[in-house]
């Protein structure tokens, strides 16, 4: 079984993060890239499965800039088996449009059996890459899987909803994202740190996926950007014996409730 990963580079969450007001995109420079945790769980997701079946290839697919390589051979020192880079200057800024077009070209290139993504990462926060995947690729797709049992045809688990939650299945080949509740990742040791050295990695540019961008190929854009307010002192309520009122006037005045008594 080839099971590919999808890995993606995020300013870390304890640093610092803005947006360049220029161009309305993510300033990767202002904090330091790392791997995104969802990432690494679902990474270990599919080292667990190869740990009891030795059969299993675990590819890393990544798309990006010059940075991402550091932070897939961390991927690659936990246990990943090869990784996959498609870096190209006519992607900065490319939207999940055009971002899942060329994932969906790159594991046409490699192969798989079964693809595993996060839900959500920590950056964009989208949360439809591998949905559109799916659809791109003609395959299955689960989305926000808390639990995951993974067999030589097929995978299945539970997807849990504001209400409740329902078991799902779906045939391999499937494309599916995983939720937080999957455990943590596995650290690496040193030995896996040497051995990632040596391992394949494969850089892709667009042309080698047969894929065309031009200026004119815009999915979306941003017509706006703004500095987020200050934020403010906030309201200071003194309990003269009517703060109560002034509570309830304050939530009626933002819409944050419905009504209040006369």
């Amino acid at each position: 079984m080839k099971i590919v990963v999808l890995m993606k580079e995020v300013p870390d969450t304890w640093g610092d993060r803005a947006l360049n007001l220029e161009t309305g995109l993510l300033d990767r420079a202002a904090g330091d890239p790392v791997l995104d945790e969802i990432n690494e769980r679902a990474l270990e997701v599919a080292l667990t499965h190869r740990d009891s079946h030795p059969n299993t290839e675990v590819v890393l697919l990544a798309v990006g800039p010059a940075t991402v390589p550091n932070s897939l051979r961390k991927g690659l020192a936990m246990g990943a088996d090869r990784a996959v880079h498609v870096q190209d200057d006519a992607l900065l800024g490319a939207d999940m449009s055009l971002t899942a077009e060329v994932l969906a070209a790159a594991l046409r290139s490699v192969g798989f059996d079964l693809v595993i993504a996060g839900n959500l990462s920590t950056d964009g926060g989208g949360g439809a890459i591998p949905s559109m995947l799916a659809e791109m690729l003609g395959v299955a797709g689960i989305s926000s899987l808390s639990t995951l049992e993974i067999t030589d045809s097929a995978v299945a688990g539970r997807r849990n909803i504001e209400s409740g939650g329902f078991d799902v299945s779906a045939t391999l080949p499937a494309v599916i994202s995983i939720t937080e509740a999957l455990p943590d990742a596995r650290f690496s040791n040193f030995k896996g740190i040497m051995a990632a050295k040596k391992k394949p990695f494969e850089t892709l540019s667009l042309a080698d996926l047969g894929v065309s961008v031009t200026e004119d190929d815009s999915r979306s854009i941003v017509i706006a950007v703004a500095q987020r307010p200050a934020r403010s002192a906030g309201i200071r309520i003194e309990d003269d014996g009517d703060a109560g009122r002034q509570i309830a006037d304050f939530l009626f005045q933002n819409q944050l409730i419905k009504g209040r008594s006369a």
